[in-house]
């Protein structure tokens, strides 16, 4: 199964979390992992992928410019029915703790319903999500006096994401090849 992550980032933070990701989708047999900063993804490849994960950091509790302009290419994926039925999820930074992970989050989900994807967010079930997290995906704060780019609870919530996904993602493939379809 094919897995994407789009990630835009300014300060490295956002990079190390959606590297994260995508170390945890590695850690399932099957997954071929894609990573790409936003000025380097191709919206091409989304149509043969199995899961797309994307995310950027916040900005007043909406999506980055760099990555929403490159969601603003997909409509001819929408027009197509090219992303209906596949996984999709998403993260973000922040720099401040009340600084829009969650409004951010919901603003990167709305397209991905638009385009009839299914969300896979981050459940409580995950220790790490229960005490530090968010459950539409990983959001994390990461201000702007610390030494770390991203603490080590980020990482963990980031690799956790990326295992799930990937997961669902190779959950429903095997549907599809179950099913004969």
């Amino acid at each position: 199964m094919k897995i994407y992550v789009v990630y835009d980032s300014e300060g490295m933070h956002t990079e190390a979390l959606a590297r994260s990701i995508a170390e945890g989708a590695r850690t399932i047999d099957g997954a071929e992992v894609l990573i790409d900063h936003v000025s380097q993804a191709d919206v091409y490849k989304l149509p043969e992928m199995d899961a797309i994960i994307w995310g950027c950091p916040g900005h007043f509790g909406t999506i980055s410019s760099g990555l929403k302009a490159w969601i603003d290419k997909l409509g001819y994926l929408w027009a197509e029915g090219k992303l209906v039925n596949k996984i999709g999820a998403v993260f973000c930074t922040t720099a401040t703790t009340h600084g829009g992970l969650e409004a951010t989050m919901l603003n990167l989900i709305t397209p991905m319903l638009h385009q009839g994807m299914i969300i896979a967010g981050l459940p409580a079930n995950i220790p790490a999500n229960a005490l530090y997290g968010s459950y539409y995906g990983v959001g994390i704060t990461c201000p702007i006096d610390s030494d770390e780019k991203i603490s080590n609870e980020g990482l963990e919530l980031g690799r956790a994401l990326g295992e799930r996904v990937s997961l669902l993602a190779r959950r429903l493939d095997a549907g599809r090849d179950g099913a004969g379809q």
